[in-house]
C-alpha cells in the first residue's frame, strides 16, 4: 500500500519572520499527523527559507524540501543551488514545475538532469507533468504528459524510479481555482503516468511509484482526489499557506 504524500509548495510567498510564524502553527498538528504513519507531510519553503524550516522541524516526522535545484554539484553557476547543498537539509526537491517550465524555459531534458542529480545526492525528486489549457482542449493530454513522463525517467534505473514521487498538475488549474475532477485526473495518472512507467520497467514499479494531485486543491475538494485509487496525495499551492486549511488536507490525506 502506497503512503499518501502531502506536500506544501509555498512557492515565492513568506519572509523569514512569516515563514516561522506558519511553521510554528503548524508544527504541532503535522508532527503528531506524520507520526501515525498515514500521511507523510513535506514543507517547500523558499530557498532563504529552508534552513529555518529545517531547524524548527527538527525531531519531527515533518519533512523539509526545496522548490528546484541546479544539476551540477559545484561551480560557476550564479544563482542557482547544488544538490549537495540541499542534501544537507533537505530530504525532498521539487523538479519541473509549470512555472519553472513556463518562465524560466525549462526543458523536458532540464527535468531529467536534475532528476538524476537529486537521486545521485539521496534526494527524493517530486517530478512535476501537466498539460496546458490548449493541449488539454485539444485532447493532447495523454500524450503530452505521457511524454513528460518518459523524458523525465530516461536513464533512470527501475529501483531508483520507484522513490520518485510524481506530481500531476494539470497547468490549467493551477491558481485558477479550477480543479480537475477526482476520476479525471485518477484516468489521467492511471493509464497515462503509471503506464508510461510501466512500458519504461515494469508493472510493480509503475504501481509503486507515489502520484499526487496537484492544481487548485483545497480543504473542500481534497477528498475527492483521495478517493480515488491511484492517487497518493497532494502537492498543495496556496492552501499550504493557511495553516487551518494545509491542516485539513494532511487529515484529510490521513483518514
Amino acid at each position: 500500500m502506497r503512503t499518501p504524500i502531502i506536500a506544501g509548495n509555498w512557492k515565492m510567498n513568506n519572509s523569514l519572520a512569516e515563514a516561522r510564524e506558519l511553521v510554528g502553527a503548524l508544527r504541532d498538528e503535522m508532527a503528531a499527523l506524520a507520526a501515525g504513519g498515514k500521511v507523510e507531510i513535506v514543507l517547500c519553503p523558499p530557498f532563504l527559507a529552508v534552513p529555518s524550516v529545517a531547524e524548527l522541524l527538527k525531531g519531527t516526522p515533518v519533512r523539509v524540501g526545496a522548490q528546484d535545484l541546479f544539476w551540477e554539484s559545484k561551480g560557476a553557476f550564479t544563482g542557482e543551488i547544488s544538490p549537495a547543498m540541499l542534501a544537507e537539509v533537505c530530504a525532498y526537491v521539487i523538479i519541473g514545475h509549470s512555472e519553472r517550465r513556463q518562465f524560466f524555459s525549462e526543458t523536458d531534458a532540464h527535468v531529467n538532469k536534475k532528476l538524476r542529480a537529486a537521486l545521485a545526492h539521496q534526494l527524493v525528486p517530486i517530478v512535476c507533468v501537466g498539460e496546458n489549457l490548449a493541449q488539454y482542449e485539444a485532447g493532447k493530454t495523454g500524450e503530452v504528459v505521457g511524454a513528460q513522463v518518459r523524458a523525465a525517467f530516461a536513464e533512470v534505473s527501475k529501483e531508483h524510479a520507484r522513490g520518485v514521487v510524481i506530481a500531476y498538475e494539470p497547468i490549467w488549474a493551477i491558481g485558477t481555482g479550477k480543479a480537475a475532477s477526482g476520476a479525471g485526473a485518477n484516468a489521467v495518472i492511471g493509464l497515462t503516468i503509471r503506464g508510461a512507467l510501466a512500458e519504461m520497467f515494469n508493472e510493480e514499479t509503475a504501481q509503486s511509484v507515489r502520484v499526487q494531485y496537484g492544481g487548485s486543491v483545497n480543504p473542500k475538494n481534497v477528498a475527492e482526489f483521495l478517493a480515488q485509487p491511484d492517487i497518493d496525495g497532494a502537492l498543495v499551492g496556496g492552501a499550504s499557506l493557511v495553516a487551518a486549511d494545509f491542516i485539513a488536507i494532511c487529515k484529510a490525506a490521513a483518514r
